[in-house]
């Protein structure tokens, strides 16, 4: 193997590990209280967080304003995702992932599971990787104390 081709399979390695630091980082985030400081710093200026029947946010001012609304809403949250699927090309990357967790809503003190899967792209900036859009893609809503297949859709996020 060629030293050429060998270190850009080792920077593809590094590069999918990083991003796996980062989605890490980001759930990390959505757990301290959906943290409106430290979310615009993973994401692009003109980044997209996009939930249907959730929100959109555009650029780091509509992310704060999200994830404050996330923060007044949510009381607990546990990201939990898993089976990364990530595409590198050169300084853009996509990944899909799955996301299961337990959230108590604010709300009449709801404890409700989700269940979502991830669609993420990525760009690295000044060597660093950060989101560009990400679309959380809901899977399952559940109250915690009959679960998912007792009563399968519900939305905690109506008012």
């Amino acid at each position: 193997m060629e030293d050429a081709e060998l270190r850009q399979r080792l920077t593809v390695l590094e590069d999918i590990e990083a991003i796996k630091r980062l989605k890490a980082e980001y759930c990390d985030i959505c757990d301290d209280d959906h943290n409106q400081d430290r979310i615009v710093r993973i994401f692009t200026e003109d980044g997209i967080w996009e939930g249907k029947g959730v929100g959109l946010a555009k650029g780091h001012d509509e992310l704060r304003k999200l994830f404050r609304g996330f923060y007044e809403r949510i009381s607990f949250s546990q990201h939990n995702v898993f089976n990364p699927r990530i595409e590198v090309k050169g300084n853009e990357a996509h990944a899909s992932w799955y996301f299961m967790g337990p959230f108590t809503f604010r709300k009449a003190n709801q404890a409700v599971w989700l269940a979502a899967r991830y669609e993420d792209d990525y760009v690295k900036v000044n060597g660093a990787w950060k989101f560009k859009h990400l679309r959380a893609i809901g899977r399952m809503t559940a109250p915690y104390e009959t679960g998912w297949a007792a009563k399968a859709r519900i939305n905690p996020f109506a008012e």
